[in-house]
């Protein structure tokens, strides 16, 4: 069941009927939420169902005994105990299959004849989402940063929330329990702003994403060969912004469902290539699981706090793991390491225009702040073929398309449509950096029958525009 389908818009509803029926029994509210979040994801594969409730036991169970224990080496068990059945499940259904594929690769490099078993596994629909929440339950115990919770419900909930739960933002447990605990109702500011980011995401998805991936992502990543230089950009482009139209999209309309039942999801998206350098850039981008990654891992192998060899090193393990956290690929580990080298490159230059007092101020030029812009945002689209392509033959193709300059050399024709909506998307980008406060007032000012009747429109639109076989591509990982 995916958002922007018919079954969830009958889904929805019922959900938002039964959450406001059932707003003076808050323990039965919390019950019905819960059951309705299960039933969601039983629409993937109730098989799985196993999996949320065994994550959601291990670490319920460890939270509580963190907070009674206070030997050291007891509560280090305890989080080892965590640790290892989290990573384990994901380790198992994520990662098997592409360890064994790498063992047999090595043997057969030196010689030996690879023929371990090839285990085929079905990739658990958001287990790399939840398995970091539960998983920021329990470390914000260890690290005493929170206590354990009260309710075994709430954090059943927390963990299984179905706006969030398949593809994030990842929320963290300190953040969501107090809301349930408060019980909230959404306000008729919180309904109206979040049929908004509900409308917004789903354009961002379908009028946006679903376009630019099947009009230029998809037929260039397919056959990169047939492309020249102008063909291959026109791909690169598409992708990114469909990159960005899709999980922005969704995470946006997470934000709104969850909002009109009553509850606020962190923000995950905020204008990233509007960023200056790629140290902001990462900041604008899928924030909630670079800030786990910065708590968790980052700020506890040592952060900044070393010399600068040592948080180079720090910076660059953790964008390792944010790599191999997006899928289990030696593209993806790559990926991961580019991006950590330039994000250490940036922090160098960073540095020294402190050192020289030319730190980057809103104050500064237009014509710097654009160029800053520009070459962030290009240095950023050079790791991009590195994550979408399958393998290094794919990706050698891909660098051969663009050294093809000469016109002609473009075998296969740019749909003018992708390029009109490479200029929609971008002129998008640039108004809501601009305008996006000002934007939603003006949303919240507008008569319950104008947003009605915007909302008719859209829905319209995205039913003429909608493409087959458009899931959300962050549902892989």
């Amino acid at each position: 069941m995916v958002f922007n389908s018919i079954v969830f818009l009958l889904f929805f509803p019922s959900v938002f009927v039964g959450n406001t029926l059932l707003a003076r029994w808050p323990v039965v509210r919390k019950s019905f939420l819960l059951a309705a979040s299960y039933f969601f994801y039983a629409q993937w594969d109730y098989r799985f169902l196993f999996l949320i409730w065994l994550s959601t036991l291990v670490d319920w169970f460890v939270g509580s005994a963190l907070g009674r224990e206070q030997r050291p080496h007891a509560r280090k068990y305890w989080l080892w105990f965590s640790l290892g059945v989290n990573f384990g499940l994901l380790a198992t259904f994520k990662y098997l299959g592409f360890f064994v594929d790498s063992a047999n690769a090595l043997l057969e490099t030196i010689g030996l004849h690879g023929n371990l078993p090839s285990l085929r596994l079905i990739l658990p629909v958001g287990i790399s989402f939840y398995t970091f929440q539960t998983l920021s339950y329990t470390l914000d115990i260890y690290f005493r940063k929170a206590k354990p919770h009260h309710s075994a419900l709430d954090f059943a909930l927390f963990v299984g929330f179905f706006p969030q739960l398949v593809a994030g933002p990842i929320v963290r447990a300190r953040d969501f329990l107090p809301q349930l605990a408060k019980n909230p109702l959404p306000k008729r500011e919180d309904l109206s702003l979040g049929v908004y980011h509900v409308l917004s995401g789903l354009f961002k998805k379908v009028v946006i994403a679903d376009l630019l991936g099947h009009d230029l992502a998809q037929p260039f990543y397919s056959q990169p060969d047939h492309f020249g230089f102008f063909g291959a950009m026109s791909g690169i482009y598409g992708f990114a912004f469909q990159l960005f139209g899709d999980f922005a999209g969704y995470s946006q309309m997470a934000t709104g469902f969850a909002l009109m039942l009553g509850f606020r999801l962190p923000e995950n998206f905020r204008n990233p290539f509007m960023a200056r350098n790629n140290l902001e850039i990462w900041r604008r981008w899928h924030i909630t699981l670079l800030t786990w990654m910065r708590d968790y891992i980052y700020i506890p192998l040592g952060g900044s706090r070393g010399s600068k060899a040592q948080t180079n090193r720090n910076i660059l393990l953790t964008n390792l793991f944010s790599g191999i956290w997006h899928g289990a690929g030696w593209n993806f580990l790559l990926w991961g390491l580019v991006d950590g080298i330039t994000i250490c490159l940036s922090r160098a230059y960073q540095q020294m225009r402190k050192t020289a007092g030319f730190l980057p101020t809103p104050q500064d030029p237009s014509w710097m702040i654009w160029s800053q812009r520009f070459l962030t945002f290009h240095i950023w689209l050079l790791a991009m073929p590195i994550f979408r392509t399958r393998n290094l033959e794919h990706l050698s193709q891909v660098g051969r398309s663009l050294t093809r300059l000469h016109p002609t050399s473009t075998a296969a024709a740019i749909p003018s449509r992708g390029l009109l909506l490479l200029a929609l998307a971008l002129a998008m980008t640039i108004i809501s950096e601009y305008q996006g406060p000002r934007i939603r007032r003006f949303w919240l000012q507008l008569a319950p029958e104008l947003q009605g009747m915007a909302c008719a429109s859209l829905l319209g639109l995205c039913g003429l525009l909608t493409t087959e076989g458009s899931p959300f591509i962050y549902f892989q990982f």
